[in-house]
């Protein structure tokens, strides 16, 4: 795969305005991204501006803590689809994975799978940088046996972001038939490369750009 359709090409910040949602999706026109990453509130606009594209609008759900209900997940995740979203990252609920309960995890994840139609990508953010190596391998575990497409490192908004051990772990803990997304603390070509050897086939940065122009990245 080329290396610009790895990238979903995203700006998540609470303070992101129209305008560099435009911007977003202008850039991803340019450099042929796979997907623009935005907030849901911005899921119609970007839908709008990528709509005679191939690039795919991507928006997070339960996003950034994943303590929302299981019902408010599910709807907005419904309502994101609804308003042309064609791939959804949901954060899971990182306190009840550490406290054990693996079932209500797997039960949320596969409510939002069958809430949501066949073709849409569902991304599972299992915060990384909050687990220990055997809560990742579960949260991989059980995103995968929920049917997810991808399991993701991180949000970028809590301690830490994607390290090319953590990607190891989860690629040789779903194998090679499930996606796996790095995201947070992506900022060069070659910190892509590295994830993409690890085992990533998604990247989640805002700094695809600078990877196309030889700067190095500052954000997420």
């Amino acid at each position: 795969m080329k290396k610009n359709k790895l990238i979903d090409h995203t700006l998540l910040k609470a303070d992101a305005s129209p305008a560099q949602i435009e911007k977003l999706c202008q850039e991803a026109l340019e450099y042929d991204f796979m997907s623009v990453c935005v907030n849901p509130g911005y899921v119609p606009l970007a839908s709008m501006l990528l709509a005679e594209s191939d690039v795919r609008v991507c928006t997070v759900v339960g996003f950034p803590l994943g303590a929302t209900s299981t019902e408010a997940k599910v709807l907005e995740a419904q309502i994101a689809v609804e308003e042309g979203a064609d791939e959804v990252d949901m954060v899971i609920n990182v306190g009840k994975l550490k406290a054990g309960l693996d079932l209500e995890v797997f039960t949320e994840i596969r409510e939002i799978r069958e809430a949501l139609p066949d073709w849409v990508i569902l991304k599972v953010i299992i915060e990384t940088c909050l687990l220990t190596d055997d809560e990742k391998v579960r949260a991989c575990l059980l995103s995968r046996k929920a049917g997810a497409d991808f399991v993701k490192t991180s949000t970028g908004f809590s301690t830490g972001g994607a390290t090319v051990a953590d990607v190891k772990l989860m690629r040789d803990t779903v194998g090679s038939d499930m996606g796996v997304k790095a995201s947070g603390g992506v900022r060069t070509m070659e910190d892509l490369e590295a994830m993409v050897k690890a085992g990533a086939n998604r990247i989640g940065t805002s700094n695809g750009v600078a990877f196309f122009t030889g700067k190095k990245g500052t954000g997420y």
